[in-house]
């Protein structure tokens, strides 16, 4: 029996695909749930009602009475503190975490806010200055004393929403040089699995010409750079954006993980984000204006805004963020408006597959082409088996003759490359996924542990996921399938195929037993749609005997070599002349 041995050109194409995809493990990021109360829009011009709330809390060591003001909407909590006039908690009221507690942005002196400047010939942080509330209608502003005059932080939260402004004016009192803001957070966990939420928990900014740069999602970075026009500090599928009125020449980040290394589902945050920037102060007078955005990494609400914030979300790059902005999220958002989230996951797949059939036809009609050449190619094998350039030279000429490229079953899997791209950093940032549930999967948005196991296995986890364990039967299957039918010419010192067989499913399991289970189901339905596909391509639709007959009437037509053909025949003749001259000698 022949044994089945994969070509070079498959094998580089595996291991390119295996790179890609642990490029994308170790990159990426965003997302939320749509929600019809958290809908924004875009400038709310009238002055809405909302409900603020003063309470007087313990005194604190210096007995200064320490205070917390509220202001709320429905859909966001913030409690203002006395001491430094900053957010000291941040609850999204429609959120609830893995642990089914609420979700918080900032609480318990996670997040630091602080303006340094000078006035009066005296240095001040605010961090440390005491700010007596003022309340009124949806309106807070946060006064403290310095020098001769005040100092006010104004909050205003509109009535709906995730976007408030805030505003710092300086009265009866000169500042001597430019301020420097300084704003640091520690994001909390709020996922299942905290090495996946911290894969796409990431500091991104928006710079220059409205160019958009990050730091890396995996260990510690830093950057600097000019003209920034709005800072996201992204947790996964939550954000805290800062835009200012005015762009921020310079601003230094900093973005440190914070995941213990040794139990990382015992960490209680993700990544600490740092900025460090100025103020500008002209004539003395320190006044500048911001707006907050503290909610869901929602694509649906963030677009909405015109500062361009919804490309703090991580799409991909080139084509793969195109096809998920216009194509994936669309089409997503319209199935998931009238189907259960596991469905329109379903319905999307067969749609994406259905459009991608006439790729399919194409590599599996070139398949069959190679697979009715293999006879001939395996003579060919054993005749020069002892002259490795004569053999690929006359291989190249019953190619040429047979009308036969064995590149073109390449061609239609590139082709699907930027959608399955696009898919891998679709259903991470998806945050309309977080919390639906579907059969098994209690979060379509986090792994579908089905069994936990009582230790932990590298680079695959503490628990087994279903989802991603039938994707990786289908994928089996489906591999054997396409490798049995492509062409397999005996290479020397090359595996065995069915090394690649089994592989392909092993890299499944490993990859995907901690991803999203949306993205799991989406592969494992995938490829039982293509496996069906091929059957009816192969049995109704391709006939291998008339394929045998055409290339048998190729090989009597005369054929028209290209000019790289006649190129690339007289390098190898020229190499083959040189090889047998040097053996003479």
């Amino acid at each position: 029996m022949e044994e089945k041995r994969i070509d070079p050109l498959q094998i580089i194409g595996f291991f390119l695909l295996f790179l890609v995809l642990m490029w994308m493990m170790y990159n990426q990021a965003e997302q939320m749930e749509q929600n019809p109360q958290a809908t924004e829009s875009e400038q709310t011009t009238e002055q809405p009602q909302s409900q603020p709330v003063a309470s007087v809390i313990p005194v604190i060591t210096d007995n200064t009475p320490l205070t917390y003001t509220n202001l709320s909407n429905e859909v966001l909590r913030l409690s203002v503190r006395s001491k430094g006039g900053v957010i000291d908690e941040a609850e999204l009221l429609t959120e609830t975490n893995y642990l089914d507690e609420q979700v918080f942005l900032v609480q318990n002196q996670n997040t630091d806010f602080n303006l340094r400047f000078s006035a009066e010939g005296q240095q001040y942080n605010t961090r440390d200055l005491n700010f007596t509330p003022i309340s009124e209608n949806n309106r807070l502003t946060m006064r403290a004393v310095v020098g001769s005059g005040y100092l006010d932080f104004v909050y205003t939260l509109p009535n709906d929403g995730y976007r408030l402004s805030f505003d710092v004016q300086a009265n009866g009192f000169s500042t001597d040089s430019d301020a420097e803001l300084f704003w640091s957070q520690d994001g909390f966990r709020q996922a299942l699995s905290a090495d996946y939420e911290n894969r796409y928990a990431q500091l991104a900014y928006q710079y220059e010409d409205d160019k958009v740069g990050t730091l890396s999602a995996m260990g510690d970075d830093g950057d600097r750079d000019k003209d920034i026009s709005w800072i996201a500090y992204r947790h996964h599928f939550f954000s805290m954006i800062l835009i200012p009125e005015k762009s921020f020449k310079n601003a230094d980040f900093v973005s440190e993980s914070l995941i213990d290394e040794d139990d990382s589902d015992a960490s209680e945050f993700l990544k600490r984000f740092e900025t460090q920037t100025n103020l500008d102060v002209r004539n003395g007078q320190l006044s500048a204006g911001f707006d907050w955005y503290i909610g869901p990494t929602d694509y649906n609400i963030l677009k909405q805004y015109d500062e361009n914030i919804s490309e703090s979300i991580s799409f991909g790059w080139g084509i793969i963020g195109w096809i998920n902005r216009y194509v994936f999220f669309p089409l997503f958002g319209f199935l998931s408006g009238f189907l259960p989230f596991g469905i329109a996951i379903i319905i999307m797949t067969v749609i994406v597959r259905l459009v991608l059939s006439p790729v399919t036809y194409k590599s599996y009609l070139s398949q069959a082409k190679m697979k009715v050449l293999r006879p001939e190619i395996t003579e060919l094998n054993e005749k020069y088996k002892k002259d490795a350039g004569r053999k690929q030279q006359e291989t190249m000429k019953l190619y040429s003759k047979a009308g036969v490229n064995p590149m073109a079953g390449c061609v239609p899997s590139l082709l699907q490359l930027p959608v399955f791209l696009g898919l891998f950093y679709f259903f991470p940032v998806a945050f309309s996924l977080r919390g639906k549930s579907f059969l098994w999967a209690e979060d379509l948005s986090s792994y579908d542990a089905v069994l936990d196991l009582p230790f932990n296995i590298p680079f695959y986890g503490d628990h087994i996921s279903l989802f991603p364990l039938l994707a990786s039967v289908a994928i089996f299957f489906y591999s054997k399938m396409t490798m049995g039918q492509q062409m397999q010419s005996p290479q020397p010192g090359m595996p065995n195929m069915k090394i690649m067989i089994y592989l392909m499913p092993v890299m499944m399991l490993f990859f995907f037993n901690n991803y999203a289970s949306g993205l799991s189901l989406y592969y494992f339905v995938s490829n039982l749609i293509t496996i069906f596909i091929m059957l009816v391509i192969k049995n109704y639709i391709i006939d291998e005997q008339r394929i045998h007959l055409q290339i048998q009437e190729n090989k009597k037509k005369p054929k028209k070599q290209s000019r790289f053909q006649r190129k690339m025949e007289e390098m190898m003749e020229q190499a083959e002349q040189q090889r047998r001259s040097g053996r003479r000698r």
